[in-house]
């Protein structure tokens, strides 16, 4: 297969391969010579496109043609111009959604006493300041050493924030470290603060809300002797209580799943994003959740995710949610429709309607049930929409904060990062798969390889999410990494 043509209205296909001069190709059935040469994972035109015409993949518009483009063409950045402007005006237009085929799955998690689930036993080492960082990582390094029973292993969340913030820049700190003091995949929490700083103990305590001492432990540096030794002991009392925890069944509706994709290439909308939209139908078939988030990649596809909302309520959350992102950007004197990164435009992404409508694939075809505001918890079983930005660390972060036991991440370029939970890496073609194989831990390359088949393909990457889910490594978590990004909005003082 030289090219993929995605839908039937197209008026360009994505080379499989490159393409040289001259070399003809078949296309949904006919002959296009090529005379420009194409580089593989970009486009080329199916017929000739007049100045101002409308380049249509996936079967919506991802710009407009800035000089007339013959047949056989290559379009890249050189040709191609966003149609985007600034704030739309929206109605709510629904679609007819199916319903995602209805199935029992079931994976090995840890059931907390509350009833909430994890997915991993870990104590976990969160700073209220970056103040006491280093302070944090040492208590976690001492305190592995006396890991035992069911207890994974002893980590710190570094992060620069907790003193001097003002209005929401604070409160989305305060937030993100109270849903992550919450959450199901620590066993234990040891909550470290300085004692000075604005995000002190006593004032976070009023975010975290009621809480189970025996799992939740605090240490003000400033009040110790010894913060170090007297950390340790605290998390060794963590251990101690998580320890006899032990893995049994769990519905998959238990299971709550983030969504997220990196630096992608022209295969990301062919074989990584829609693969996991395919998980995405079937967990929330079984009765489980899914969060989207990076809304400024939604730019350009939002009308697609408005329609399939629920409700009209649901609705107009979404055009808020997409409004205020616009509006954020537009405070800061920043360009809305800015193209895509560099590395998206060498893997043949072109505009941000063309990296939107690939990722927002990501969602699957089921109804929106829940719109979050940045830091929300989730709520409704279903696929969610989360307010965060694209940056993979903070929007990744967000996702666990919100609830997600599992973000999945898909890539085009590749990216060694972590997040608070597993971090799923999902390669959209099978050149980076072979090449980054300590960083990839699935392959949706073989999507556009011969014998590559959605619907095989999906049920295994459907059994390997339940794997990681019941205990299975990612290659991040092999390596021993483990990251935390706040979203940084306000002035420091």
């Amino acid at each position: 297969m030289k090219m993929f043509r995605i839908n039937e209205a197209d008026n360009v296909a994505v080379a499989i391969d490159s393409i040289a001069v001259g070399t003809k190709v078949e296309v949904a059935g006919e002959s296009i010579t090529a005379v420009t040469e194409v580089p593989a994972g970009h486009k080329m035109a199916l017929k000739d496109l007049a100045q101002g015409e409308a380049v249509i993949k996936y079967g919506c518009p991802i710009g407009t043609v800035k000089v007339p483009v013959r047949k056989g063409e290559w379009i890249h950045v050189h040709n191609i111009q966003t149609g985007l402007g600034d704030l739309l005006q929206y109605s709510y237009e629904p679609v007819e959604v199916k319903e995602p085929v209805k199935r029992k799955a079931f994976f090995q998690g840890f059931v907390r006493p509350d009833g909430r689930v994890g997915v991993r036993n870990e104590i976990w080492v969160i700073p209220t300041v970056g103040c006491v960082n280093n302070v944090a990582q040492a208590i976690a390094k001492q305190a592995n050493a006396y890991v035992t029973g069911s207890v994974e292993e002893v980590i710190a969340f570094p992060h620069p924030y907790g003193c001097s913030q003002m209005g929401d820049d604070q409160e989305n700190t305060r937030t993100i470290l109270a849903d992550l003091i919450h959450h199901p995949n620590a066993g234990g929490v040891l909550v470290l603060g300085l004692g000075c700083e604005n995000s002190n103990i006593d004032v976070l305590k009023n975010y975290i809300g009621e809480y189970d001492p025996d799992r939740v432990k605090f240490l003000v540096c400033q009040e110790s002797e010894d913060e170090i030794c007297d950390g340790v002991e605290l998390v060794k009392e963590l251990i101690r209580y998580a320890a006899p925890c032990q893995r049994e069944s769990v519905d998959a509706s238990k299971l709550i799943v983030g969504l997220k994709c990196g630096g992608s290439d022209g295969f990301s909308g062919i074989t990584a994003n829609p693969l996991v939209g395919q998980f995405s139908d079937r967990l929330i078939g079984a009765g489980g959740t899914t969060i989207l988030t990076e809304v400024p990649e939604m730019f350009g596809a939002e009308t697609l995710l408005m329609n399939r909302c629920a409700d009209e309520e649901l609705f107009c959350k979404t055009v808020d949610l997409i409004n205020d992102f616009k509006n954020y950007f537009k405070r800061h004197d920043q360009t809305i429709y800015e193209n895509p990164s560099p590395g998206n435009k060498k893997g043949g992404i072109s505009t941000l309607e063309d990296k939107s409508l690939g990722c927002t694939q990501k969602s699957g075809s089921t109804l929106v049930r829940g719109v979050l505001a940045y830091g929300e918890r989730v709520q409704n079983p279903g696929l969610n929409l989360l307010s965060a930005p694209g940056n993979d660390l903070v929007a990744a972060t967000a996702l666990a904060a919100s609830g997600a036991h599992i973000v999945l991440f898909t890539t085009g370029r590749g990216t060694p990062f972590a997040s608070p939970v597993p971090t799923v890496k999902i390669s959209s073609n099978s050149v980076l798969a072979g090449k980054k194989n300590n960083w990839i831990d699935f392959n949706a390359g073989v999507l556009v390889e011969d014998g590559g088949e959605m619907e095989r393909t999906a049920e295994e990457f459907f059994d390997f999410v339940l794997a990681v889910a019941s205990g299975r490594k990612v290659r991040s978590e092999e390596a021993g990494f483990h990251d935390m990004a706040i979203f940084k909005q306000g002035v420091t003082l």
